[in-house]
């Protein structure tokens, strides 16, 4: 058996290469993009983009009803579930959007910015583009043909900054924005779909969509429950204080997501499908969970902790001053950038072993405490009190719900507090040693250098020990190793020959 599984080592290897690959290009060139987009537009405009954008997020994030995981947890069952994963996923696109259009109005006036009414009817567009590429996404993500991602995200990139800067510097603002997300998702879609190695016409069997639907729904609850719980946010900055305020924030938000760009979505698209296959191993798919924890939180904590203490040079070398206000929030808000790289990778194994209804939970109860934490937050202390509204959820009552979860299916808490333990060390050190620099130094520049090097070596000196091993972790003879464990236990038992 391990013999027959041993190259999804290999798959896991070299989907994390090209993975890596992509997560290094896009994330480069989104923060390029963001960059000159900041320097041409002014915080309103992009708040306008950010209202348009909330409903979008929440909305795509059930346009397939989570459906397509199903393709990616039983590689040799698509024959039998494409056609109506297929028919499923294009029919509640097309519902979504029209009811995106119709209710795009009543939306932007809740949030104090009619003028996003057009900018949200054009992200619709994009909702249909997402159900017509669903099963395509899936088909590339299950065979870990993370090449074609690259060149599908990349080509997104391409087109999308095409349109957004040309719209904008023709005058477009805000709509600019939405034409170049639907110009880069169709780009996308026509290369995976391209790059898919199978096929599927449009199909359906009632028994295959209860079960595609027994799976999904819950997964699409949960899906629906993070994207609404992490724009919470921005419902309630909006609706107290607009647009401007809004466009301040969300730039402090997406700077906080630095860690889940470069390192999550990196390790998200081969994790899925690795953990699936592990699954019958309850033993080895652990292993394999905290062995990704370990390296995921080595690598965001870094990440986080520098961009929390040199949020003000940060904002004011790259952005310029008029964005200087996003620092307030992003200093509370970085961390929640590290728990979310914690968040996601859990996600998907808890997913990949079956408790899609666990993860539903655990995201209701999060969103409860956002409604709660943000808008007492926003009034206590404006937008600092938001950010600190997000550490206190995902800390306080999140983080220990996961715990409680991930021991159920073999991950001890023991295990994942020795997993912290030397990365919050380091980070801690990292913290204090940039701060020294940020007081002998005035000059934003040299801050922002020196502060980003010395905190740098600090942390990598108290987590380099552990590096090795981490590394050794993703290599083809860990990933036999655990199946092995897995055989040797199954002939102990007189299960195998």
């Amino acid at each position: 058996m391990a013999a027959v599984e041993a190259p999804l080592g290999g798959d896991v290897r070299r989907g994390l290469a090209w993975s890596g690959l992509n997560s290094v290009v896009s994330r480069l060139g989104q923060v390029v993009v963001g960059i000159v987009l900041a320097r041409l537009l002014v915080p309103a405009e992009f708040g306008v983009f950010a209202v348009a954008l909330v409903a979008y997020t929440v909305i795509i994030s059930c346009s397939e009803m989570g459906v397509t995981v199903s393709l990616v947890r039983s590689p040799g069952d698509g024959a039998r579930l494409g056609p109506t994963v297929t028919t499923l996923a294009l029919a509640s696109s097309v519902a979504l959007m029209a009811v995106s259009w119709v209710a795009a109005p009543a939306f932007s006036r809740a949030l104090n910015a009619p003028e996003a009414t057009s900018v949200l009817r054009v992200l619709t567009l994009a909702i249909l583009i997402a159900g017509i590429s669903a099963v395509p996404t899936a088909l590339v993500q299950r065979d870990f043909q993370q090449k074609a991602r690259f060149a599908a995200d990349s080509v997104s990139l391409v087109v999308s900054t095409a349109v957004a800067v040309l719209g904008v510097l023709a005058g477009g603002g805000a709509m600019a924005l939405a034409w170049s997300r639907v110009a880069g998702n169709l780009a996308s879609a026509v290369v995976l779909t391209v790059a898919a190695r199978e096929r599927y016409r449009p199909g359906f069997d009632r028994r295959v969509a209860k079960e595609l639907l027994t799976l999904g729904l819950p997964l699409t609850g949960a899906s629906l429950l993070t994207f609404a719980l992490l724009n919470v946010d921005y419902i309630v900055i909006g609706g107290m204080w607009g647009p401007a305020v809004l466009g301040v924030y969300v730039l402090a938000f997406n700077l906080s997501g630095w860690p889940v760009a470069a390192f999550s979505q990196m390790a998200r698209s081969v994790a899925l499908p690795a953990f699936a296959r592990l699954r019958t191993s309850k033993e080895g798919v652990a292993e394999a969970f905290r062995s990704a924890l370990a390296l995921l939180l080595t690598a965001s904590l870094l990440v986080s902790v520098l961009l929390a203490v040199l949020a003000e040079p940060l904002i004011h070398v790259v952005y310029g001053s008029a964005w200087a206000a996003a620092a307030v929030p992003l200093v509370f808000l970085a961390s929640l950038g590290t728990f979310r790289v914690v968040h996601e990778l859990a996600y998907d194994y808890l997913v990949a072993v079956g408790r899609g209804r666990a993860v539903m939970g655990i995201q209701a109860a999060w969103f409860v405490s956002l409604l709660i934490l943000l808008p007492v937050g926003a009034r206590i202390g404006g937008i600092r009190g938001v950010g600190v509204g997000h550490l206190v959820a995902a800390v306080g009552i999140v983080l220990p719900l996961y715990a409680v979860a991930l021991r159920a299916e073999g991950v001890p808490t023991r295990t994942l507090v020795r997993t912290f333990v030397r990365p919050l060390t380091g980070a801690a050190l990292a913290a204090a040693a940039a701060g020294l620099v940020l007081l002998a130094v005035g000059h934003p520049v040299a801050e922002l250098v020196l502060g980003g090097a010395v905190g740098g070596f600090v942390y990598l000196v108290v987590v380099g020990p552990d590096l090795p091993a981490q590394l050794w972790a993703l290599s083809p003879r860990a990933w036999v190793s655990r199946l092995t464990g897995r055989t040797a236990r199954r002939r102990a038992a007189g299960l195998t020959l």
